[in-house]
């Protein structure tokens, strides 16, 4: 994410991996279903966005019953560069692992957060 490589953020997934956004911003999609669709919905994203991820700050880290889940808590501390501003966004992170690739994530992004960052 700091470098915004959806290349090397894709390459974390099975091929048939879904990441899920159930606070969707408008215009962004619910989800992508697949290892490429995650890379080719990163690409655009990350590519059209004029936002510059400083820092990704690990809050906490909880395990699950379940091996193969974690939930993460986190906050992205970011610069708009055309408006010189700071913002920081809280997210939480549902993700399922199985033999160290991720199978499925659900995405906690506060997205009207960096909206608002860049109006």
């Amino acid at each position: 994410m700091l470098d915004k490589s959806p290349d090397d953020l894709a390459d974390l997934y099975t091929i048939d991996a879904v990441h899920e956004f159930p606070f969707s911003s408008p215009g962004f999609p619910p989800s992508f279903e697949g290892r490429e669709a995650v890379r080719a919905g990163y690409r655009a994203a990350w590519g059209a966005s004029p936002v510059q991820v400083e820092e990704v700050r690990r809050v906490a880290a909880y395990e699950t019953a379940d091996p193969e889940v974690i939930v993460a808590e986190h906050v992205v501390v970011g610069t708009l560069p055309t408006k010189a501003t700071t913002f920081t966004v809280p997210g939480l992170l549902i993700l399922h692992v199985r033999n160290g690739l991720i199978t499925r994530v659900r995405d906690y992004m506060d997205g009207l957060g960096v909206a608002s960052a860049r109006k």
